[in-house]
This record gives C-alpha cells, structure tokens and sequence, in this order.
C-alpha cells in the first residue's frame, strides 16, 4: 500500500513539475511578445497590399481545392522573402525564401542567387536582384511568386550593418573558414570600413583573419565572408556562406540570454523594414526556442551560366519549370507538383531567350 501511495505521490510530483515548466515557457513566451511589442516603433514598417504583389489567380484555385496535392502541402506554411541590401540599399545581394512549417517550427531556407535570370514581375527579363532595385520589396516578392508558384506575402529587409550588429551582440559566430578564402575575406572587410559600394565609411577597426579553420568571426569578419563570390563556385558558394552564417546566428539566438536579445533588438531593429505587425513579430519570437533551420538549399538546383544579352553574365534555370517542381518538393515535401501555366510560360520564354543567345 505504502509502495502504491508513494508511486502516486511521484507521479503527481512530475505532473506538477511538466505543469511548471510548460507554465515558465508560457511566461516567458508572453514576456517576448510583450518585449517586442513596445519597441516596434524603431522599425521601418511597410505594409503590402494584395495590388502589389502577385498571386496567381491558378495557383490560388488549385489551394482552395480540398484534394489538391498544393492545399495538402502548402496550408500551414509560412513563407517569407528575406533580403539582405548592399550598403547603398538598392540591390539585393541576398535573396532567401524562409518557408516555416507553422505545425512542426521547422524552418527551411532557400537562396534565389542574385544573378538569376528570371522575369521581373513586369514581363521585362534581367537578374533577380533587379526587381529590388526597381520596385523596391513589393517588386521582388512579386517575381519570386510569379516565377516560382509562391504564395510569399511578407519580406524583412536588413542592411548589412544589421547583420554586423546581431553577430557581434552574440559574440561573433562560429565558421570555418577555408584558406583560398581568406583574402578574399580580409578584402571585403576594407571594403565595408571605407564605405566602397555607396555605404559611409565605418571607421572600424579591422582585425585580419590569418589561419584557416574553425574559428569565432566577429560581425565585420563574418559578413565579409558573406561577401566572398570570387572562389570555386562563385555565387552558388558565396550563398551557401549566407546560410551558414544564418544558422550559427539562429543557434547562438536560441542560447543567449534576455541582456543579449535585448541588445540584439535596440541594434537590429532601426535597421530593418519589414511587412509584418508587431504581433506577428511577437509570435515568432515567443516561438524561438521552438523552431529549428533544418534544411538548406539554393535556387535554381539545375543551372548554367552564360551571356544573357542586356543582362549581361547570369545564372539561368536548366528548364525553369522543373526547378520549381524541385523547389515545391524541397519546401513542402511535395511529389509532382504541377506548375502553373504562367511559370510554363516564364519557362519557354527563358528557354528561348537562352537559346537566341546560345548559352
């Protein structure tokens, strides 16, 4: 009887300790939203009206239809256009599609390399990262949905002196680095202090990076190691460099203390425009020790390169139709996706086009 009474007592000791710990996660959840939310003012806030974004009105249909393979796979997705903008906040030198699984918080990226030969969003053919320079975000959330049967309705913008900010708050990231890499790295990093690209000078200090290896980047090391594009596999490498460094950033975010986020937030936030409300802000943060990158990727996944005319050397899809195939089955663990007729299209016109140019 003793034995029974005291398997009771335990087992209610346990429940009221799951209580508590699922309780103080609440907590702090709520204390995060909170947080956030008063200091929301410091964000460039740009709201996106359905007008200026595309949603494909086939695309649209196919997700309304309960047996459709695209409702199964993309309800529950949140997915979010993440560009990073050179100094002089024109053109997009990082593209990256954050696709977020709103049941599991498990998180997917995926670059679009800037020099992909894609349609505007305005029938008008050129590199990605010229959809931001004409048209700002609404521009290049439009291309991204009208090229890749996306349903993108949100974008964070940060400069890269935001990202500088965020990894040096966290005490730098952990990456290793490649020795054909350095001087390339240690380039960039002058580059950045003396303002090259339409930025001010930073007036930095700058502290070489020497020996090859894993080792901890600061945040001016570490985002011109983001820069790095003129080593073995050119752009495709330097957005793998990217995501690496994103993830080290989401890793050490999960682990630091509220002193530390706090920091991250007074320094990060005036330097970000985004479309998103300070609740959906809020929510995602109180999630964070919830969601994890799991995955990587970049667009196209078959490629060439080549002379595409006026829009000069550039990255070009290897049947764009069937990237977006691949794309669809990468975020959504989706088999045979069918395309809409508009990225058919989009697709004849860039086989055509690299055709009459002979890449």
């Amino acid at each position: 009887m003793a034995s029974g009474r005291n398997r009771k007592r335990s087992k209610k000791r346990r429940q009221r300790t799951i209580l508590l710990v699922f309780e103080v996660i609440v907590f702090i959840g709520l204390i995060a939203a909170l947080f956030i939310a008063l200091k929301w003012d410091r964000v460039d806030k740009d709201k996106l009206e359905e007008s200026e974004i595309y949603y494909n009105e086939e695309l649209i249909a196919k997700m309304e239809e309960q047996n459709s393979p695209t409702f199964n796979t993309m309800k529950g997705f949140k997915n979010i256009a993440l560009f990073g903008v050179d100094a002089g906040e024109t053109r997009t030198d990082s593209i990256i599609i954050a696709s977020l699984d709103q049941e599991t918080g498990n998180i997917k990226l995926c670059s679009v390399y800037r020099d992909t030969y894609l349609n505007l969003g305005n029938d008008t053919y050129n590199k990605a990262n010229s959809a931001y320079a004409y048209g700002g975000p609404e521009q290049a959330i439009k291309m991204l949905n009208m090229n890749l049967d996306m349903n993108i309705d949100d974008y964070i913008t940060v400069n890269f002196q935001g990202l500088e900010d965020v990894i040096n708050d966290l005490g730098g990231v952990e990456i290793d680095v490649q020795d054909v890499e350095i001087p390339f790295l240690n380039d960039y990093q002058t580059s950045i202090v003396q303002g090259l690209g339409g930025g001010k000078p930073t007036g930095e200090k700058i502290i070489p990076v020497t020996t090859p290896g894993l080792q901890t980047l600061n945040g001016l090391q570490a985002t011109a190691y983001c820069r790095i594009r003129y080593t073995r596999g050119d752009d495709f490498r330097r957005t793998e460099r990217q995501r690496a460094v994103l993830q080290q950033i989401a890793l050490k975010a999960k682990a630091s203390n509220p002193a530390t986020l706090n920091q991250i937030i007074n320094d990060v936030l005036p330097k970000v425009k985004t479309s998103m409300t300070a609740a959906e802000f809020a929510e995602y943060a109180s999630r964070a020790a919830t969601l994890n990158v799991v995955d990587t990727g970049g667009f196209p996944f078959d490629r060439v390169t080549g002379n595409m005319g006026k829009a000069g050397s550039s990255v070009v899809a290897d049947d764009l139709e069937n990237n977006v195939v691949k794309l669809h089955e990468f975020f959504f663990n989706e088999a045979g996706y069918v395309p809409t007729t508009t990225v058919r299209e989009i697709s004849n016109k860039i086989r055509n086009d690299r055709s009459s140019y002979g890449v």
